[in-house]
């Protein structure tokens, strides 16, 4: 496996924005993409590309998008994919490309062309300069590791990811990839990015916004001896699903982390929800409420918010049987303020930088976490000067 980062310089700076990785023949992929209606060409064509469940590449782009460009855009990355293609001998479709920045303005061919030409003839790198080569807005490189025993062989799983704003999937996060050397069947490693996904990515928010450009794909090179995993039969695919939740897991938090201009952790925890999803949906509507998010940059322990956040939710919820806790002291019981609600230790908890609020709604056996970060005066700083 080959990665390497270089300047295709798609903005004004001098910094590494072109990652290139190659892959093993017999790789294997599966990928989730944003549900947005304005989606980026890359995510259009890696939606069908990941169908086909092989690939060989995969071309980072950072500082430009590339979406809502039309055809010029559609046309640079399949030039892309062809001069990737020639040079390691596979077919076009076989590279997966990616790109993340300013949306509306067509990536320029011609830096495209000398980017890609540069990268592969680059010496190898490390994940971290091919982590920091796809940020944007983040303020620090994102990666994650966890391994699983496979028929007694252990295989290992390591992830990169980008993204700190533009972020309310309804999939996954920015841009993240997860590269193993386990040999997993394409139509099972999908079911299991999916099923990850759901977990993790579609549980973050930084700002309610989702991005046309968002994908997250897994490739698995299958560069170890151990058993090939087709099933949930297979020998170690209980670990291996396991292994690759956490990684994801790992991941979407880090986005958090870094959400512009945060400086408090988030974990929004729903139970007693009609259904998991239910309580995710709940979970949501509290974490992407700049109403909560303010209170809590504030330091305010300000629980009435919460209680508006769940009502406009649009799920099952009664007011009579609403309960909400911070950093685990209940501040209201069944749809009432509690008695001898002491907010001396909450107040101390919202002084930290991890934050528990937890939500238990009384209508059933659903529950979900969410995580998200506060709303701070530098979020708007760093959005208001974003193209400049």
């Amino acid at each position: 496996m080959l990665n390497c980062a270089w300047r295709a310089r798609y903005k004004d700076w001098d910094r590494c924005d072109r990652t290139f990785v190659e892959l093993a023949e017999g790789t294997s992929v599966a990928g989730v993409f944003t549900q947005s209606a304005c989606a980026s060409s890359e995510v259009e064509m890696g939606r069908e590309q990941v169908k086909t469940g092989a690939a060989r590449a995969l071309i980072v782009n950072a500082g430009n998008s590339n979406a809502f460009t039309g055809h010029r855009g559609r046309e640079a990355v399949e030039q892309i994919m062809a001069q990737v293609a020639d040079h390691i001998g596979c077919d076009p479709c076989e590279v997966l490309v990616s790109s993340t920045g300013v949306i509306g303005v067509p990536l320029p061919k011609d830096r495209a062309k000398e980017g890609v030409a540069n990268a592969l003839n680059t010496e190898y790198c490390g994940w971290e300069d091919a982590a920091n080569a796809i940020a944007t807005t983040d303020t620090f490189a994102k990666g994650a590791h966890a391994s699983a025993m496979i028929g007694g062989t252990k295989v290992d799983l390591v992830g990169i990811i980008k993204g700190s704003g533009m972020i309310a999937p309804d999939m996954a996060t920015m841009l993240g990839y997860i590269f193993t050397d386990a040999s997993v069947e394409p139509g099972f490693l999908q079911e299991l990015l999916s099923s990850a996904n759901l977990q993790t990515y579609s549980c973050i928010t930084v700002d309610g916004d989702t991005s046309t450009s968002d994908t997250v794909l897994a490739f698995a090179t299958g560069k170890t001896p151990a058993p090939r995993i087709t099933g949930w039969d297979s020998p170690g695919a209980d670990a291996f699903a396991a292994a690759l939740t956490d990684v994801c897991r790992q991941l979407a938090q880090l986005v958090v982390r870094d959400g512009e201009g945060a400086t408090k952790f988030i974990s929004v925890r729903v139970s007693g929800a009609v259904s998991d999803e239910s309580a995710r949906r709940v979970g949501l509507a509290i974490a992407n409420s700049p109403l909560v998010k303010t209170a809590i940059a504030g330091e305010d322990a300000n629980w009435g918010r919460v209680v508006m956040a769940v009502g406009k939710a649009g799920e099952p919820a009664n007011r009579d049987k609403l309960s909400i806790a911070f950093g685990g002291v209940w501040a209201a019981r069944d749809g009432l303020p509690v008695e001898d609600y002491d907010e001396a230790p909450v107040a101390q908890h919202l002084k930290g930088q991890n934050i528990d609020l937890a939500v238990e709604l009384g209508m059933g056996t659903g529950t979900s976490c969410v995580w998200t970060c506060d709303l701070t005066h530098g979020y708007i700083s760093i959005n208001a000067d974003y193209r400049s």
